[in-house]
């Protein structure tokens, strides 16, 4: 494998990583309303699971509310049942054609257990971004070992430099996105 290769490969793994983490927070609630909360719950539909976005539309018509139509309105009950079933901790109201979910204001408690499970979403991503890392740094080595592709000393040395700055770029965006949902789940 080149070292372009190995530099590319590292580099989406990383921003992966990245990537994950940002839906990954879409789903914690933050006392207010907001579809990501919802749209990615897979909902058992005609015997198989379907994404929630996919069947219904969603939207927010109030800061405290989330308000589901599904296109089908004989998928209403399983979609109750996925909403239960899911961990966002809300209860559907339905009227046999939308469903409402009133998003209730936090409490000082579950805002530090939101920030802390915001926290360790983060550390997760972190390890994920120094794994790429290690797995770049473990093929460049073999480079050099193998003395393979015309790849100099220099270039694994700078390959190494690449493969660092990239993970300090990424652990970078995990601690800006971090922090933004930090303060979000604050000022709620």
């Amino acid at each position: 494998m080149a070292l372009d290769e190995t530099l590319f490969e590292a580099e989406g793994s990383m921003e992966a990583a990245v990537e994950y983490f940002r839906n990954e927070l879409r789903g914690v609630r933050t006392g207010r309303a907001h579809v990501g909360l919802v749209d990615h719950l897979h909902v058992e539909y005609y015997g198989s699971k379907t994404e929630l976005r996919q069947m219904a539309a969603i939207n927010t018509p109030s800061s405290d509310l989330i308000v589901i139509k599904p296109f089908d309105p004989s998928a209403l009950k399983e979609i109750e049942r996925a909403i239960l079933a899911s961990d966002i901790g809300l209860t559907p109201m339905s009227d046999g054609k939308i469903i409402r979910l009133g998003i209730p204001p936090l409490s000082g408690e579950r805002r530090r257990h939101l920030t802390m499970q915001v926290k360790k979403m983060a550390e997760e991503s972190r390890v994920t971004i120094r794994n790429a890392r290690r797995d770049a740094n473990k093929a460049l080595d073999k480079m050099e070992k193998d003395k393979s592709e015309g790849v100099s000393e220099d270039d694994i040395k700078r390959g190494k430099d690449q493969v660092q700055k990239l993970t300090e770029q990424y652990e970078a965006k995990i601690a800006e996105l971090l922090v933004d949902k930090e303060k979000e789940i604050e000022n709620v």
